[in-house]
């Protein structure tokens, strides 16, 4: 019997993006599955379901009929409590979860005996680059963020030329050069921008240089595991905020992508500092959901503060939902190499080490053992 894997309609609100696209459904058909695919899952991402039936896949008007026996359950965002019931034991889901967040729903795949893993959760090795979806989804963000700098700026970002004189280019600041650090970079520089950036790690440097943007240089190394930077002492982030607060007072527009993995985002811009800004300025700042970079920032709002526009967004990638549900696809496609063997049948053990870094509920147990900590403290 060939596996069953099913996609839902995304129910979060805003979410636009889709687990699978029609490329990859074909691909998983001919390699042996049975893919179901719900009514207008794809229709936000402008992927018609006329598309995923020329794949191969089933449509079928309700997530209970794609669910129902099912094997593999695709997903971009985490299933509601309600969606989480409606799982037989033993499925198995697969997307991002955010546990920390999440601790009922965990607590409900726990108790249900469905398997889950987590993609945030899969290791920052080589083997596992393919499949690196906060990476892929990090891309659309960074991107998303330097249009909605620019489309804010009350100024051109490039240098124009005209009869009436000539305009100086607006100077673009990006805080933090991971990878929607370096995307929102990228974008800028297109746009014509002059570009500055910041990261506590020295290595992200050259990947700043590379890209022609100018990388401010304080003598700190943060780098910490898994290519994320550490937290910085007292002493450090004196040093930082000083070298920082002056190039925000300078910058016209102020991105800002820094996230400690599992904790609140560090603080970067004080509301002191946005003083300094001169009227018209505009931040984005990507951390807004994890407490975000700027002290001023409310989470999925726009504010203007002494004619500074400080904007919170809140799933980018949601924004560009054609090109962020292809990545995404084609993540998992690549972790579902782990989970089904050469015939399109499910393997019979979850031993290798993607897998088990990535467990966050299987058998009964929460694998995931910071979550599986949390929900202890939970109850006690």
């Amino acid at each position: 019997m060939p596996t069953v894997i099913a996609v839902l309609r995304e129910t979060v609100p805003g979410e636009q993006r889709v687990a699978l696209v029609p490329e990859v459904v074909q691909k998983l058909v001919q390699g042996g599955a049975e893919v179901r695919i719900q009514h207008e899952a794809g229709r936000s991402a402008f992927y018609p379901d006329a598309q995923y039936e020329k794949a191969g896949a089933k449509i079928l008007p309700d997530a209970a009929g794609v669910v129902q026996g099912a094997q593999l359950v695709l997903r971009v965002q985490p299933p509601s409590l309600e969606e989480a019931a409606a799982l037989a034991p033993g499925t198995i889901v697969v997307g991002f979860f955010y546990p920390s967040r999440n601790l009922p729903l965990v607590a409900a795949l726990r108790d249900g005996r469905v398997t889950s893993f987590a993609l945030e959760l899969v290791p920052r090795i080589t083997r596992a680059q393919s499949m690196d979806a906060l990476s892929s989804q990090a891309t659309a963000g960074g991107y998303m963020a330097a249009i909605l700098g620019a489309a804010n700026c009350p100024k051109f970002l490039p240098m124009l030329t005209t009869a009436a004189g000539t305009i100086r280019p607006a100077l673009v600041l990006v805080l933090g050069a991971g990878v929607a650090g370096l995307m929102a970079i990228a974008t800028a520089k297109r746009l014509g921008a002059v570009v500055e950036a910041y990261d506590v790690r020295r290595a992200a440097g050259e990947q700043v240089r590379s890209l022609g943007a100018k990388f401010l240089e304080l003598e700190i190394n943060a780098e910490g595991q898994g290519g994320y930077a550490r937290e910085l002492t007292p002493e450090e982030k004196v040093k930082e905020q000083a070298m920082v607060g002056a190039a925000v007072a300078r910058a016209d527009v102020v991105i800002t992508t820094a996230n400690v993995p599992g904790r609140k985002a560090p603080r970067l811009v004080s509301k002191e500092t946005v003083a300094t800004m001169r009227p018209g300025s505009v931040i984005v700042d990507l951390a807004a959901e994890s407490g975000g970079n700027c002290e001023l920032t409310k989470p999925g709002q726009t504010i203007v503060e002494q004619g500074i526009t400080i904007l919170g967004p809140t799933n980018l990638p949601a924004q560009v939902p054609f090109h962020s549900s292809q990545m995404f696809a084609k993540n998992l496609q690549s972790f579902l190499t782990l989970l089904l063997d050469k015939t399109g049948a499910l393997v019979s053990d979850f031993s290798d080490e993607i897998l088990v870094a990535s467990a966050l509920t299987q058998a009964g147990q929460v694998k995931h053992g910071p979550t599986r900590e949390a929900l202890q403290g939970a109850r006690a």
